[in-house]
């Protein structure tokens, strides 16, 4: 989910111990090739969208890869026009307030100003914010975008424009700076030893991809998995900065790759993604189905919860069934939201994830799905600020609906299919955008 700190993109170049990929030589053993993104965020099962359990598993899977790369960034986008877009100019219900989604614009226009391309809609959008105090009316709003934008529809690969839209949020959970039996369970800081290998350097059609490992004698081999790293002499002790009062909570904390920890004396602590292990990600609510211990309508994030809350003497074999391993960072105190892969933060019900790839990072979106496990409308003016590991597609986003139970409900149950519609200054060209 992203997944999304949730909080560095694969395409960063600015991870510790990170290395060139040198042609000649032989790199790599075993490692696996990775882009988890932001955040470990494979959703909880492979499952179709609820709407369509019925249809064929390839109508619902992210692209393949090799058939992405076959594709140039942003090739899925298809041109259209402004009265296309479902929802946008509706006035009742299930149209939107555009206005709302004004402060998650102004957040992207933070970090696209100074890029040419997005100079002059975020210079309009600068001046119309000081104007109105920063509370632009709906119809400014769309008036603004209509003038200094362009509308494009996402599609697929096949060319159809339906996609999976999850959810994703900020857990909050309970902890310590210091270990002890009430808090024995760490996040750990990125180990010093853990090595990044990015590929697009010398494989341009490889741009969202990257391996990670560590140096043993001249070869790099797979970094440690879970099980190692959570075993009681772990190979990266040392590196706790945190500890939890719950492990199904760290796991967790780990899918949606940014959190709230609350202290005992009242403060609240972000944490965010700052890496991974590079091992692949297995998905505990597909293997707990195969195992006949949850069936497919169960399988969600509070089913799994349920679940391993009910089975303890299970528990550790079933997070070891999934190798990859997040570790986090500290984040800066008063943000209003967790960081998202464009660098900003990201706010509730106004951010998506989506595959950068396909959608430009910190664009404007429509998105028209439906809430979750329901069939009401909802239809909304949304932000690009995030990526995740299983955000992979044209039609494919994942809601970030803020942190908490309610929104973890909100996330854990939603699985919708949607349409996205991308805005798009005039000035934007698909070439080295």
């Amino acid at each position: 989910m992203l997944t999304t700190g949730t909080l560095a993109a694969c395409a960063n170049k600015n991870v510790k111990n990170t290395v060139l990929v040198n042609p000649q030589a032989s790199v790599v053993a075993n490692a696996k090739c990775d882009c988890t993104a932001i955040k470990n965020a494979e959703k909880y099962t492979d499952t179709p969208p609820v709407q369509c359990l019925e249809a064929k598993a390839g109508d619902t899977k992210p692209a393949e890869s090799k058939e992405a790369l076959k594709i140039a960034d942003y090739g899925l986008l298809k041109p259209a026009k402004w009265e296309d877009v479902d929802g946008l100019n509706q006035n009742n219900s299930s149209g939107d307030s555009l206005n709302l989604a004004w402060p998650a614009w102004m957040q992207s226009c933070a970090a696209l100003g100074a890029k040419p391309m997005w100079q002059k809609a975020c210079s309009a959008a600068t001046q119309l914010n000081g104007q109105s105090a920063g509370k632009p009316s709906a119809e400014a709003v769309q008036a603004y975008f209509k003038q200094y934008f362009s509308v494009y529809k996402t599609t697929n690969i096949d060319g159809s424009d339906n996609g999976m839209i999850t959810g994703y949020y900020e857990p909050l959970l309970k902890g310590s700076r210091t270990k002890s039996a009430k808090y024995p369970y760490p996040l750990y800081l990125p180990p010093n030893d853990l090595v990044t290998v990015e590929l697009d350097s010398i494989y341009p059609e490889l741009k969202y991809k990257r391996v990670r490992g560590r140096l043993m004698g001249n070869k790099l081999v797979p970094y440690y998995n879970r099980a190692e790293i959570e075993a009681d002499a772990s190979p990266i002790k040392g590196r706790e900065f945190m500890f939890i009062d719950d492990i199904i909570d760290v796991f967790f904390l780990q899918i949606q790759g940014s959190g709230l920890v609350q202290l005992d004396n009242g403060e609240q602590v972000h944490v965010g993604y700052a890496d991974q292990n590079g091992q692949t990600y297995n998905s505990i609510g597909r293997l707990l189905i195969e195992r006949g211990e949850l069936t497919a309508s169960n399988a969600s994030m509070q089913g799994i919860k349920n679940w391993a809350r009910n089975n303890l003497s299970k528990l550790r074999e079933l997070l070891n069934s999934n190798p990859s391993y997040v570790f986090f960072r500290e984040l800066p105190v008063g943000l209003p939201g967790p960081l998202g892969a464009l660098g900003v933060p990201i706010l509730g019900e106004r951010s998506v994830a989506i595959d950068p790839k396909f959608v430009p990072l910190g664009a404007p979106v429509f998105l028209s799905t439906t809430e979750p496990n329901s069939a009401k409308p909802l239809k909304q003016l949304m932000m690009a600020q995030d990526t995740g590991g299983a955000i992979k597609g044209g039609v494919r986003a994942d809601f970030f609906w803020g942190a908490g139970f309610e929104a973890g409900a909100k996330a854990g149950a939603m699985k919708q299919l949607g349409k996205i519609w991308v805005f798009l200054p005039k000035e934007f060209t698909f070439k080295n955008p």
